[in-house]
C-alpha cells in the first residue's frame, strides 16, 4: 500500500511540475515582440516596414469612428502616404545636399529652390503607385496600415528625371549642370540615398 501511495504521489508531484514549468514558460513575454494597444502587434507596426528590401514603407493609423471600416482604411491609408511624402522629400532633400557638394552647382538659394520642385514632382509621381501591403485592427479598434512602394527604382527615375527639368528650367544651372557632366554625380548621389542596389 505504500509502494502504491508513493508512485501515485510521485506521478502526481511530477505533473504539477509539468504544469508549472508549462505556465512559467508560457508567462514569459517576449521582448523583442511589437507590442501596441495593449496587444502584440504584427512586426511591421513597430518598425514602420524601414526592413523592407528595395522599397520605401510606412504605416498609418486611424482610430475607431463611427463612418465604418471603409473610412477607417481611407483615413489610415491617406497618413501612410502622408509620412511616404515626408520621408521622399527628406531623401531628396538629402540628396541634392550631397549632389551640390560634390558638383558645386548652383548657390542656396537655386538648390532649396530645385529640392521643393523636386520633392513635389517625386511625390506626386510616384505615390501613385503606392499600395496596402498589410494591415492590422488593435484590440481598442484602431487600425494600421502598411503603404508600401515596392519597387524604389520608380522612386529613383523619378528623382533624376525632376532634377534634370527642373535644372532645364533654369538656364544657367542647366549650362553649369552640362559644363561640369554632372550625370554621373547626380547618379551617384541618387544611388547613395535611395540604394545603389535597387535597380
Amino acid at each position: 500500500m505504500k509502494i502504491k501511495n508513493l508512485l501515485i504521489g510521485s506521478a502526481t508531484a511530477l505533473l504539477l511540475t509539468g504544469a508549472l514549468t508549462g505556465c512559467a514558460n508560457q508567462a514569459k513575454p517576449d521582448v523583442n515582440a511589437c507590442q501596441m494597444d495593449g496587444a502584440t502587434a504584427p512586426q511591421w507596426v513597430c518598425n514602420e516596414g524601414s526592413d523592407l528590401e528595395g522599397g520605401i514603407a510606412a504605416v498609418g493609423s486611424a482610430p475607431k469612428n463611427p463612418l465604418g471600416r471603409g473610412f477607417q482604411k481611407t483615413e489610415a491609408t491617406a497618413a501612410a502616404r502622408d509620412s511616404l511624402t515626408r520621408q521622399i522629400s527628406v531623401k531628396v532633400r538629402n540628396m541634392f545636399k550631397q549632389f551640390q557638394s560634390t558638383t558645386g552647382i548652383g548657390n542656396d538659394q537655386t538648390a532649396d529652390k530645385a529640392t521643393t520642385n523636386v520633392s513635389k514632382q517625386v511625390a506626386s509621381q510616384t505615390l501613385s503607385g503606392s499600395k496596402i501591403e498589410n494591415k492590422w485592427i488593435s484590440p481598442t479598434g484602431t487600425m494600421y496600415v502598411l503603404v508600401v512602394l515596392p519597387d524604389a527604382s520608380t522612386v529613383k527615375q523619378a528623382v533624376k528625371q525632376a532634377a534634370k527639368t527642373t535644372y532645364k528650367n533654369n538656364k544657367a544651372l542647366w549650362q553649369e549642370f552640362k559644363a561640369k557632366k554632372a550625370d554621373q554625380e547626380l547618379d551617384a548621389a541618387v544611388d547613395k540615398e535611395f540604394g545603389a542596389n535597387s535597380k
